[in-house]
């Protein structure tokens, strides 16, 4: 339920040269109004005004610009109105305290946001593409809570949700008509032909989550090879710092080191690993199992070599890659014949030889550039969890129809799939404790 008091929280970190402090609730204008030394309450909605806002002695605490919103034209939907400071922390609590004292309450972590989707100014998935905008940390993860926020996601929802509750309303008109046994609104055949319609788009969402969850940490990429190859020196060279020990001893990593770097707008997570050899070495045979665990989890697999492979090499490396992209990367082109290896990216870690090149190969194995603003890619695991369960409940469904159960059945099962859709826009959720547990990841002032 939407609460009916004023809430007020800094909507900006102190230090900067503006800081804001937001208001909103049914009081906010005439809250804020109290502390000014300017009159707004006739102020339109979309206006700003210039003054001081005072403390209980009439004292002036700071001068500030005051941008007035009335509902339901406002972030929240409800009256609210913005403070425009100076960004000292000091002046901020200062005048959230003194908002506080004249009636307003202290928000939560995310109330304004929660707010906003209480009002229907946007859709619970919209609400947590609000977070992500936040954290968003490059181009991609900016761009996906771009197309998340404008409602994409949320429209390919509603268009799915549409098409199952009209079958669903045949079907209950069916039950109306139970007496009349030869009666048949929803025609089986139409009705299968769309739960596998449907079932093929949830699947395509689904398998989106991978992709998104990706670029949010950021796309794994493993360095794997022979010990004293050139790993380490690698990984520092494309992570521009000294990250990782090198050192001529063979089996100096030990165990994984993993650390992100920005290319082109994308986030890579390059994990360096225990080089492969055979040793009697327990520390060192622990690092290598975990070298092929890190394989395992990597979208992207760079495989440094110094030498041409051996066949088993390349037999073995095929088996523990699978499907997964495989860069074939010959190190140390400072020190050999490199005319001999066409077929392979050509680096020196150690003088920067062929980095460009490799990170652009690197750009291009991720697929970023197939994604654009109306690119729906599931990045959230609740809404993952909900595409799940909806594609078992469509699996029923199908099974169900070619069962030839009855309307009431059939029904039933598209109900739930319609209930595990409606969950990640929120229109199925009443739990007051689940929308907490969302909102509560968010910043205080959003």
């Amino acid at each position: 339920m939407l609460e009916n008091d004023t809430i007020c929280a800094p909507a900006t970190q102190s230090g900067g040269a503006i800081g804001i402090v937001r208001v909103s609730g049914p009081e906010a204008i005439e809250i804020v109004n109290s502390t000014l030394s300017k009159d707004i309450i006739q102020a339109k909605g979309g206006t700003l005004h210039h003054c001081e806002i005072l403390d209980n002695d009439g004292i002036a605490i700071d001068e500030v610009v005051t941008s007035v919103w009335r509902a339901p034209y406002s972030y929240t939907g409800e009256n609210s109105v913005e403070v425009s400071c100076h960004g000292s922390g000091y002046i901020m609590q200062q005048i959230v305290n003194r908002l506080i004292a004249v009636g307003c309450r202290g928000a939560r972590p995310g109330e304004f946001t929660e707010r906003a989707f209480l009002s229907g100014k946007m859709d619970l998935s919209q609400a947590e593409a609000v977070a992500d905008l936040i954290a968003s940390s490059n181009k991609a993860s900016h761009k996906m809570a771009i197309s998340a926020l404008k409602g994409h996601f949320s429209n390919e929802l509603f268009s799915l949700r549409e098409k199952l509750l009209n079958i669903t309303t045949l079907l209950e008109l069916e039950l109306d008509f139970s007496d009349h046994e030869d009666i048949e609104f929803a025609d089986r055949n139409t009705m299968l032909k769309l739960a596998n319609e449907i079932d093929r788009k949830v699947v395509k969402l689904t398998d989106s989550f991978k992709m998104g969850r990706a670029i949010k940490e950021g796309i794994p990429v493993a360095i794997v090879g022979r010990t004293n190859v050139g790993k380490s020196t690698l990984l520092n060279r494309l992570l521009h710092e000294e990250r990782a020990i090198v050192s001529e001893v063979e089996g100096t990593t030990r165990d994984s080191i993993e650390d992100v770097v920005d290319i082109k707008g994308i986030n890579f997570r390059f994990i360096d690993t225990a080089g492969f050899r055979n040793t009697t070495d327990k520390i060192e045979k622990i690092g290598i199992e975990r070298t092929h665990r890190k394989i395992s989890e990597a979208s992207i697999i760079i495989w440094l070599v110094d030498d041409e492979p051996t066949v088993e090499e390349i037999s073995n490396m095929k088996s523990l890659v699978g499907e997964r992209t495989l860069l074939t990367v010959l190190n140390k082109i400072d020190l050999i014949d490199e005319s001999r290896f066409s077929h392979m990216l050509k680096i020196s870690a150690k003088h920067g030889l062929g980095i460009d090149n490799l990170e652009k190969t690197l750009y291009e194995a991720a697929g970023i550039d197939s994604i654009t603003e109306n690119t729906i890619i599931v990045t959230n695991a609740r809404h993952y969890d909900a595409l799940i369960r909806s594609h078992y409940a469509l699996e029923r469904v199908r099974s169900a129809i070619e069962s030839h159960l009855s309307a009431d059945l059939v029904a039933e099962e598209l109900k739930d799939v319609l209930y595990t859709l409606g969950e990640i826009t929120g229109s199925q959720i009443t739990s007051d404790e689940t929308l907490k547990n969302i909102f509560s990841s968010f910043c205080i002032g959003k």
